[in-house]
């Protein structure tokens, strides 16, 4: 489809993609702190000067100066044209790309009022743990389970009171904030009328994305009742199939995170990370999908899949496995470890411990053991027609890995149990894929693609070089101009609180800083959308040169808090607006000393009165 792609569009893309998550997926990220850092793509370093903020979203490179957010990154790393760039980072988190003014430009706005009410409604569900008059039956039954303080505020742990209107009556202060909260999965509405609350006498388990917002809540019973868990539905901000519980976590506990394990209840994650295994997570009531595998390994290169041992574990496994294959480059595993019968990952840790649960996660199937373990149950490899019947049912799945080492290993393997040669199960292979093509391609029209031009479209292993930014660049010196822009990019919030007219006032006074106009600029957007978030703000003014200005007033860290940051930048415009009074007052003395016969008796009431002030008070 041709046309221009909305600004709605983007903003929205930005704020679901996690520049940490894209980044990682092509350099070799390291938490330093709150930040993550890496050698420079885009010049040759010894020391790492690249950095990445999670919380602002953006990238810079304290050596070159290289620096913007997601899309620019992309479009810098890859060598990609800005509609290329947007179609990459589009399909990484699941979207489609519109190519006409179709979406409603309140969207955005929209769902990060739902982030703000969801993460009011968690507060509420631990305020409620904490102060409910029957919160104790809640306190009892985590404490009976082993939980500790510190791991149930490390997940965020709630209680939801029994009673249909607890939440409602506490956030739906207005009729916008009934939709939203009923847009947010939180309140249901009643088929004659009015909301009640979906949580009611539950322990509350908030669900968190990458970034750390609350996207989604799990409610679990006290008892055996049914549902034993009950998930918020799918939501502007909240698809299960690309969550997972514990990831946000696992990932602020672990410095350097190696390996995931994947089990499948809220329980089990928070009964392991008590007892120290930090690096569990859980699908939501879902199989595991590629998506949540793919942002799995883009954190970590093994994943450990954990089941109960019965039937239904089993099945499950089969579906992970089916889900894994496609994913399994060189360098990464995916082993399989099935719990004893009437266990699962909560109970075994906490009768058996810590170091027995983590024995039993080492000793956990390869993918390639289970793969061959799973297909040849039931069949005789004694016999001819049992050795075809295996090559018959693992060349469709050994088809399904990336060409690679791991790909040739598999293959060779399945040679020595059948005794057909490889080269032979590579034809066969070949054979089949081409077959199968054949098959798609009479029964379905690939759909026209759509041409961008070469220019600009490189490999990803081949970065764009930069050449070193020039000194002054690198240590700029911040005017009060650009100190004013350095606080509101980090605290976007402050500009509510400006008056755009007095600094158009000093924009006129001073049309040689041609750093007001561009503070002018970024007020009305400020002023417009004063929820923006920084990296929102970069894809505004995308390689220009006011975006330029704005990555290298983002890399420097304020280090105040916000109300500080609000006194500072009052300071800053204060700055401006004094400079711009004694400019003028300067003027009105230069044209009295001029006037040669004005005597003071002669001036205006008001000139005297202005002529007082400037007199008596000192200069500076």
């Amino acid at each position: 489809m041709s046309g221009r792609i909305p600004q709605t569009f983007i903003d929205d893309l930005l704020e679901r993609a996690d520049i940490v998550d894209i980044i990682d997926s092509r350099l070799a990220l390291r938490k330093t702190g709150r930040n993550y850092s890496a050698l420079c793509p885009f010049h040759k370093e010894k020391t790492p000067s690249f950095s990445v903020n999670p919380d602002k979203q953006f990238y810079y490179c304290f050596g070159c100066g290289a620096g913007g957010n997601a899309l620019g990154f992309l479009m810098d790393y890859e060598r990609l044209d800005f509609p290329v760039a947007v179609e990459n980072l589009a399909h990484h988190v699941g979207l489609e790309v519109p190519r006409e003014q179709v979406e409603n430009p309140q969207k955005s706005q929209q769902r990060r009022d739902i982030y703000s009410l969801l993460e009011k409604s968690s507060e509420f569900y631990q305020q409620q743990l904490r102060e409910h008059s029957s919160a104790q039956k809640a306190t009892t039954y985590l404490k009976a389970r082993g939980l500790s303080g510190s791991v149930a505020k490390q997940f965020g742990i709630g209680y939801a009171p029994p009673g249909w209107d607890n939440l409602h009556k506490q956030l739906a202060k207005t009729d916008e904030d009934i939709k939203l909260l009923t847009e947010g999965g939180m309140l249901i509405e009643k088929d004659k009328g009015g909301c009640y609350d979906r949580f009611r006498d539950r322990i509350i388990f908030p669900i968190r994305d990458s970034r750390g917002r609350v996207v989604a809540f799990g409610g679990r019973v006290f008892g055996d009742e049914k549902p034993k868990y009950l998930n918020s539905p799918e939501t502007p901000v909240f698809h299960k199939n690309r969550e997972l519980y514990g990831l946000y976590e696992a990932r602020q506990a672990n410095r350097h995170l190696s390996k995931i394990i994947v089990v499948e209840g809220y329980m089990d994650v928070v009964a392991l990370a008590q007892h120290g295994i930090s690096y569990a997570t859980a699908t939501l009531g879902t199989a595991t999908s590629e998506a949540h595998l793919e942002k799995i390994f883009r954190l970590v290169d093994e994943v450990i899949f954990c089941f109960d041992g019965d039937q239904a574990g089993r099945k499950a496994a089969d579906r992970a496995l089916e889900n894994a294959l496609p994913l399994m480059q060189d360098g990464r595993q995916a082993r399989f470890l099935f719990l004893p019968d009437g266990e699962d990952p909560d109970s075994l840790v906490r009768s058996e411990g810590q170091q027995h649960f983590q024995q039993l996660v080492d000793s956990a199937l390869p993918l390639s053991d289970f793969l061959f373990q799973s297909v040849s149950g039931g069949i005789d490899l004694e016999t001819m027609d049992g050795r075809a019947r295996l090559s018959t049912l693992c060349l469709p799945l050994i088809h399904k890995l990336p060409t690679g080492v791991f790909k040739s290993l598999m293959l060779q393997s399945l040679a020595d149990r059948t005794g057909i040669s490889q080269q032979a199960l590579e034809q066969l292979t070949s054979q089949q894929q081409q077959n199968k093509q054949h098959q798609a391609s009479n029964t379905k029209t690939a759909p026209p693609q759509e041409q961008y031009p070469e220019e600009g479209v490189g490999s990803p292993h081949q970065p764009l070089s930069r050449p070193p930014l020039a000194e002054q660049q690198k240590l700029i010196e911040l005017s009060g101009t650009q100190k004013a822009m350095m606080l509101l990019l980090h605290y976007p919030r402050l500009a509510i609180q400006l008056d755009i007219d007095i600094i158009c006032a000093a924009a006129t006074e001073h049309p040689a800083d041609p750093d007001i106009s561009t503070l002018l600029q970024l007020l009305e957007k400020l002023k417009d959308e004063p929820h923006a978030t920084p990296h929102l703000l970069l894809g505004h003014w995308l390689h220009q040169p006011a975006g330029e200005l704005f990555t290298r007033l983002l890399s420097k860290d304020p280090s105040i808090n916000e109300q500080a940051a609000q006194a500072e930048l009052n300071d800053c415009i204060n700055h401006l607006t004094h400079l711009t009074k004694r400019q003028n007052q300067q003027q009105f003395i230069d044209e009295l000393a001029n006037n040669k016969t004005l005597r003071f008796e002669e001036l205006s009431d008001a000139q005297k009165q202005a002529l007082r002030l400037i007199y008596s008070k000192p200069s500076g």
